[in-house]
């Protein structure tokens, strides 16, 4: 059991050391432990002291994500680790269902960790451990005490060699055998062998396979899933007909075993079939309650939007460590000023502050949404467990899953992009592997791809949006929204014919201007995109055709503004409520305000081709709003960051700890670099008789 943690808010937030940053932190127009009481609650604070204290003390975890070991040392480490962090029991099952944000803590303390590790215990505890408990039902609840104790250790195996996004086509075959009342597993060929599977390649005894489902006589019911064991759990070797292994070194994350497997008429129980969408008799015969093939299919997919609602969260950790290491570089980096003779912080500089501190003002909006769209899918996911078959519950199935597919893209690609300015705005210090923001940027990128490339599940997101205007009218939209993300367009003609209002600099600064013009633009790229599938069509197209031309420009731009609508809409209304603390209202509308205009910035060129925008004063009006935020900020960054910031100990980052004594930090870290003085192993010894080179050559 993991030690808890008791005492008053002050032990619980302690000051942070005095030194090059107080001067900052002084100048801070708020409290910054206000700020984390409000943002994250107290039980979640003490949640994550406790889980950062018991790491921190624990020498397993001394190592930092593997260090300089092999790859196959850093993997029986994060294994360790893995086992460990079950033993310490931080989330029992009835925490996970009393406070379920604290699922998404658990993932995203121990990323800020070591994303190897978190991504172990995700893909375990609830891609495999959730997906059997929400798609199977009474006869596989066997399974999941075991998964806590980790008897069995699992991974969920979707992706195959050929074929990835397109999960209609996966070929992995399960026929049903109703003389032994067993599935036959089966790959036909290498193309259908599963890949790049988390947890496969070395530690995973079970696995969540998808196969095509056949029944006597051969018809294929599509899609399903079933428990599979690949390896004995005593001895890790192969189960019979299971070719199991390792796919090698990735970019990142290299303490996660992804791997690969293929089945040769594997036999399983009939009962291993999870369920909930479809069953089989011990018959032969075909049974599910879903009148409608797509509608079972979206259902047997529905793990998937959970991934996607995960990574969003994970995305956002990768960005906010980012902004905390950089920011907190800025205040302490000194170049140039005013005088020969007087230095001033980069942080002074506006071109700094133009850099970075919109991705801080994102990190905070995309932190509220990805904890707000995780209890949207909790909430659609107990009534999925309820066999809710209302209206409204399958509506809320599509707005999730139309959300969750864009916010994956968004999220990820905003952290990529943000970790990667961070990473130049530290210099020559932020490309020192001892910094991490390398790491970072390496271990984000698979955000980007796994649970469904980016581009292409912005596709089900404007599908989605395009859906919900009235066939042949294409001034009227038809839709329900049980989470009000489109409520907007009840009011789409009357839209598209409003203007940019602001008169002044003044008028911009609040986050209701980008808010007022994303609900235009969207309003407009739907009516640009309705119109140009329409005329694809006209010219003969097929509907796959039509829509294929409607990407570039039109959809995918749909489906992120959409997104970053929606993100700017939940941070608005989150920051203009009345239960913020008086404090703490200017600095959070301001970063409301920020991440919109920002945000919006990036259209411009829409907003005046569509005549939301005329004349040079609105663009000009939205650059100076930004720059003039950004000014409002730049004293705020400190403490901003020092509410999203982990420990120290978690950060492990000389020039980002929270002392602020960045050429310490750094002198220190380097020094306990192993051999940093020593003569290189590889030199040749000098003498008179002979030369280097020589001895270089006979070396080599």
């Amino acid at each position: 059991m993991a030690p808890t943690l008791e005492g008053s808010d002050a032990a619980l937030l302690p000051d942070f050391p005095r030194g090059p940053l107080h001067a900052y932190r002084a100048r801070a127009s708020f409290s910054w432990k206000e700020l984390a009481l409000f943002w994250d609650g107290a039980d979640m604070l003490r949640f994550k002291k406790t889980l950062f204290s018991t790491l921190e003390n624990d020498p397993l975890f001394a190592q930092q994500r593997g260090g300089d070991l092999s790859m196959e040392k850093y993997r029986e480490l994060n294994f360790l680790r893995c086992k460990r962090i079950f033993e310490y029991d931080f989330l029992r099952v009835d925490d996970m269902l009393r406070s379920p944000l604290k699922v998404l803590g658990l993932v995203t303390c121990l990323g800020t960790y070591d994303w190897s590790l978190a991504t172990k215990v995700l893909l375990h505890m609830l891609t495999f451990g959730s997906t059997i408990y929400s798609s199977g039902s009474e006869r596989h609840f066997k399974y999941i005490p075991k998964v806590f104790n980790m008897e069995i250790f699992g991974c969920f195996a979707l992706t195959e060699v050929s074929h990835g996004s397109n999960t209609k086509a996966i070929r992995t075959t399960a026929h049903y055998d109703p003389t032994t009342e067993e599935f036959i597993i089966h790959s036909p060929d290498f193309e259908a062998a599963k890949f790049l599977v988390g947890n496969m390649g070395k530690s995973a005894t079970h696995a969540v396979v998808f196969a095509q489902l056949y029944t006597p006589g051969g018809q294929c019911h599509g899609l399903h899933s079933f428990v599979v064991q690949i390896r004995d759990p005593k001895t890790l070797l192969p189960m019979p007909g299971v070719m199991v292994g390792d796919i090698g070194r990735k970019l990142g994350q290299n303490g996660l075993d992804n791997g690969f497997s293929m089945f040769h008429k594997v036999r399983i129980p009939r009962q291993d079939l999870l369920n909930r969408t479809g069953d089989v008799t011990p018959e032969g015969t075909y049974v599910t309650p879903f009148k409608d093939s797509r509608q079972r299919f979206g259902a047997s997919l529905g793990s998937l939007s959970a991934g996607r609602v995960v990574i969003v969260a994970m995305s956002v950790v990768n960005l906010k460590l980012a902004v905390s290491i950089a920011l907190r570089f800025s205040a302490t980096r000194r170049q140039f000023g005013p005088t020969d003779e007087e230095e001033i912080p980069v942080l002074e500089y506006q071109m700094q502050q133009w850099r970075l501190l919109p991705y801080l003002a994102a990190a905070y909006a995309l932190d509220h949404f990805a904890k707000s769209l995780f209890l949207d899918l909790v909430g659609l996911q107990q009534g999925l467990l309820e066999n809710d078959r209302s209206a409204r519950q399958a509506e809320l199935g599509r707005e999730v899953h139309a959300l969750a597919s864009a916010s994956k893209p968004l999220a990820s690609w905003t952290a990529q992009r943000g970790i990667q300015e961070c990473r130049e705005a530290c210099g020559g210090h932020g490309y020192l592997a001892m910094n991490r923001l390398g790491d970072l940027r390496n271990d984000n990128d698979p955000n980007c791809t796994y649970e469904g490339d980016n581009n292409v599940l912005l596709q089900q997101t404007s599908n989605y949006l395009l859906g919900l205007l009235a066939p042949g009218d294409p001034g009227g939209a038809r839709f329900q929204s049980p989470l009000k993300s489109v409520a907007f367009l009840e009011a789409y003609p009357a839209l598209l014919g409003q203007r940019f209002q602001a008169a002044s600099l003044k008028d911009c600064l609040d986050s209701s201007v980008p808010l007022a013009a994303y609900e235009w633009l969207v309003c407009y790229l739907l009516r640009e995109s309705s119109e140009k599938l329409n005329q694809e069509k006209r010219a003969g197209s097929n509907d796959f055709t039509a829509r294929n031309n409607c990407q570039v420009y039109h959809c995918r731009s749909l489906a992120l503004a959409f997104l970053e609508l929606t993100v700017l809409r939940r941070f608005h209304e989150h920051t203009h409520q009345p239960g913020v603390p008086p404090p703490l209202r200017a600095v959070l509308q301001r970063l409301s305000a920020l991440y919109g205009l920002w945000s919006l910035s990036q259209h411009m060129a829409l907003l005046y081709r569509g005549g939301y925008f005329s004349g040079e004063q609105a663009g000009k009006m939205v650059d100076s709003a930004i720059l003039a935020l950004c000014s409002q900020l730049k004293d705020d960054a400190v403490a901003l960051v020092d509410v999203i910031a982990p420990p120290d100990f978690v950060l492990d980052s000389p020039i980002g700890r929270a002392n602020g004594e960045l050429y310490k930090n750094l002198w220190t870290t380097i020094l306990q670099e192993s051999k940093v003085l020593e003569r290189p192993s590889w030199w040749p010894e000098f003498s008179a008789n002979k030369p280097v080179i020589g001895s270089l050559r006979s070396k080599l």
